[in-house]
């Protein structure tokens, strides 16, 4: 027991002194709604926990009706490979502006026992990133500005790691550094390119039984970003049935949520969600949405109802 406090609360100490950075203009990841069905995107140690083959598709479109806003398409397959290592591949494709980016990014993890129902997992992550920026697609400030110089196909390399902290059903945290290099990014606040910032991301979430057939689970994700001001999403979900996930979610300073899951068959599941601005953008969007499809290859005797995460 006292392993297990000791190992939480340096998890939580770190993520702090990690937090603690500058004020700043902008972030520079994709963000998600989704977070909690989309995990190994920022934490390479959650690669393979589950158990089973999972292949994970989510696609958003932020702002609607703004020219430019972002829109993200990312594909996941994880798998276990043996008692202790997982596996997995996540394909980003980020659309902001006139900057076009497609990540390839390789996930292993290992998990050590730590408990009779938790584990530490260590991951890495290693990948390469394009970057294409063309300023004709921009503004009329960008197209006109003589400094501005496209990029094109750029090929970027990206290493990171994270430290995965769970139960078997009950709960998990999680401290990841996706990527430590620095290199070019395209900056959506001073519309041009610059050098991209270290991200620290801190995940968790418990799951609790209300009944025999209704589960709740809050979960939370923390981004500090080098330079940047600290982002924080809060969620809360709760399952009916193993069948029927409804939630609400909130993004301090930038948006509320609503969430919606259905478990069609063991195997397939699929997600939608949807932000409101509470920002003054507000005034020209209509809000943004994700759908996410999530496909299981299931195992005998390794899960017996739908994951909750």
């Amino acid at each position: 027991m006292k392993i297990k406090y000791n190992i939480l609360k340096s998890l939580i100490l770190f993520s702090f002194f990690s937090f603690l950075v500058e004020e700043a203009l902008a972030q520079q990841d994709p963000q998600y709604t989704q977070y909690m069905y989309n995990t190994m995107s920022v934490n390479a140690a959650y690669a393979g926990t589950g158990g089973v083959f999972t292949a994970t598709g989510l696609y958003r479109t932020q702002w609607v009706g703004i020219d430019g806003a972002p829109k993200t398409l990312t594909f996941g397959v994880e798998s276990q490979v043996g008692n202790r290592v997982g596996l997995g591949l996540n394909i980003i494709k980020d659309e902001l502006g006139p900057s076009d980016e497609v990540y390839f990014d390789g996930n292993f993890s290992y998990t050590i026992p730590v408990g009779l129902e938790t584990n530490l997992s260590f991951g890495i992550k290693a990948g390469i990133r394009y970057l294409d920026v063309d300023f004709s697609k921009g503004t009329a400030k960008q197209q006109t500005d003589p400094n501005l110089v496209n990029i094109n196909s750029k090929l970027l390399p990206s290493i990171g790691g994270g430290l995965y902290y769970h139960h078997n059903t009950k709960w998990y945290i999680g401290l990841s550094v996706p990527n430590i290099i620095n290199s070019e990014h395209y900056d959506e606040f001073i519309q041009s390119v610059a050098q991209e910032r270290l991200h620290v991301f801190l995940i968790g979430g418990y799951v609790f039984d209300l009944s025999k057939t209704i589960k709740f689970k809050p979960a939370f994700l923390g981004k500090g970003v080098s330079g940047a001001p600290i982002s924080v999403d809060l969620s809360a979900n709760f399952l009916f049935n193993e069948k029927l996930t409804l939630g609400l979610a909130y993004r301090f300073n930038g948006s509320v949520s609503g969430l919606a899951a259905f478990q069609i068959s063991p195997e397939l599941q699929i997600g939608y969600a949807y932000d409101y601005a509470t920002t003054p953008i507000n005034q020209y969007t209509s809000g943004s949405h994700e759908i996410m499809l999530r496909f299981n290859i299931l195992q005998p005797g390794k899960i017996k109802s739908p994951r909750f995460f």
